[in-house]
């Protein structure tokens, strides 16, 4: 609790940006993570986290290893539902690695994810208990959490529906342990954010056309009370990582309006493939 940069994520007059490079977990090898440890050295200083399995924190040690660094945050549960290459429905959750073992490889922060309403109250009440063992073995650690509410199949949700589950659950979430919420942004994200006693992270899902539109999201998020957010794709599978990287702060920590930190760093968007 004594980092700064986690004291941050605590202060709701300060926000703070996480870059997560934890996809491979699920997908295997995608664009821009073929080689993780080359992926991390484009995570910029200026971030306050970075998101992987900590299985990967030996090779990525050198993102890590430097006074300002980032913080290791490292996912700890793994859950069918974030296969869509396998079409999973149903969200099984289990525990990946140990509170203890992914502070033996260097972590700092936890994150541990609960899908709710997945058809089956068996799996809904397992999901939650594989989430109170870790968040109380985390925290007898010293360790801080932050819990992930991602829905089943949240591709075949209205929006309407989409924010029904992200406001009934993140809230549920925090009541549960959890010292910070990752979620996804709702049409009514305001409503999530004010029921939260905890901060709030807003994800950034699925890459947008344009690093444009990615740091619009941002400042929605931001608009709508998050108190940071984590963003994967839109902040790696770029031009220049580091530059967006880098505006992205600027938007999400100083208010920067999104058109003008695409022109201060020049960002340029890749051709489409």
């Amino acid at each position: 609790m004594e980092n700064v940069r986690w004291q941050r994520l605590f202060n709701r007059n300060e926000r703070a940006v996480i870059v997560a490079m934890d996809h491979c977990e699920f997908d295997g090898p995608i664009p821009g993570m073929i080689d993780l440890a080359k992926t991390a050295a484009k995570i910029d200083a200026c971030v306050d986290g970075v998101l992987l399995s900590p299985a990967m924190l030996p090779h990525c040690r050198a993102a890590f290893n430097y006074k300002g660094a980032p913080m290791a945050v490292v996912r700890l549960n793994w859950s069918t539902v974030y296969c869509y290459q396998w079409d999973y429905r149903q969200a099984v959750t289990v525990p990946a690695f140990r509170p203890a073992e992914a502070l033996r490889y260097g972590a700092d922060v936890a994150l541990i994810s609960l899908t709710l309403e997945t058809g089956s109250e068996a799996n809904d009440a397992a999901n939650v208990r594989v989430f109170r063992e870790l968040c109380d073995e985390a925290h007898q650690l010293g360790m801080p959490v932050i819990g992930e509410y991602y829905p089943a199949v949240p591709e075949t949700l209205t929006p309407e529906e989409l924010h029904s589950k992200v406001y009934a659950c993140s809230r549920i979430i925090a009541e549960l342990g959890a010292d910070l919420i990752k979620t996804f942004y709702t049409c009514d994200f305001k409503a999530v954010t004010q029921s939260c006693p905890v901060p709030v992270l807003g994800l950034g899902a699925a890459r947008t056309p344009t690093q444009l539109e990615a740091l619009k999201l941002a400042a929605d998020e931001v608009k709508g009370g998050a108190g940071g957010v984590v963003f994967g794709r839109n902040a790696i599978q770029v031009a220049d990582p580091p530059a967006f990287q880098r505006a992205l702060c600027d938007v999400v920590k100083r208010g920067l309006a999104p058109a003008a930190a695409v022109r201060k760093y020049k960002l340029r968007d890749l051709p489409a493939k």
